[in-house]
């Protein structure tokens, strides 16, 4: 029994997976301007009508700019890390990905984190951290909320910071984006299970370089927000 035949490209797309080569192979890089429309076309051997529906599906996803005048055309973009954070909320917002699915995912790349961070993290990384656990203790007594959220999510760039490594900041940033969503979602009066002793104990084992009990610490913590989240009625992203 043979499976079912693979729908084959459209134009367009060809277009853009060529462009992507491009870039992957280093012929086109960020800043860089593409040929004219008339060119580039004439380049791809492929219709202006579908070059224009290329480009304008490139810009969507952040990968080409569009300028119009005289000094216009199409730039390639510098990779922005927003633009897989709108990706995966768009897939929260659509159902794709659960809360489940969230702390799953938070639960392994965090833990990775932490590790690295024990590693690597300088003397200013940790005071950082240690500075925006007081500003989330100062906001969690005042209950000043959208506060509290931003130093909550601060928390977990700060630490990703720590390892020094992009790919890792990139991925803390997307997940951290999708938890202060579902955070929105719980009353303002719900206390996150020992927060603050979690982060102070966290911080003296990041200090200690103990990444084993820190890892243990921030384990533990991520499955009781996760029961937090999951048992109020108002979450909603």
């Amino acid at each position: 029994m043979t499976g079912t035949p693979k729908a084959k490209p459209r134009a367009f797309e060809e277009i853009c997976e060529r462009i992507r080569n491009q870039l992957a192979a280093g012929k086109l890089k960020p800043g860089d301007k593409l040929p004219p429309e008339r060119e580039l076309s004439e380049q791809l051997g492929v219709s202006r009508a579908a070059l224009r529906e290329a480009l304008r599906t490139l810009e969507i996803a952040g990968v080409i700019m569009l300028k119009k005048g005289v000094k216009g055309g199409a730039f390639v973009q510098s990779g922005d890390p927003a633009n897989m954070t709108r990706v995966i909320q768009d897939l929260v917002h659509l159902g794709a990905i659960s809360l489940g699915d969230l702390t799953e995912a938070r639960l392994l790349i965090q833990s990775g984190v932490v590790r690295l961070a024990c590693e690597r993290a300088t003397d200013a990384d940790i005071e950082a951290i240690g500075r925006n656990i007081e500003r989330t203790a100062v906001t969690s007594r005042l209950g000043h909320g959208e506060e509290r959220r931003a130093a909550i999510a601060d928390f977990y760039r700060l630490l990703a910071l720590a390892t020094h490594n992009e790919i890792l900041k990139i991925l803390v940033d997307s997940l951290t984006d999708i938890l202060v969503r579902f955070l929105r979602g719980v009353s303002e009066d719900t206390e996150l299970p020992g927060l603050i002793a979690h982060r102070r104990r966290f911080l003296k084992q990041l200090h200690a370089r103990d990444a084993a009990a820190a890892t243990r610490e921030m384990e533990t913590h991520l499955n009781k927000l996760h029961k937090v989240l999951a048992g109020s009625r108002q979450v909603k992203v």
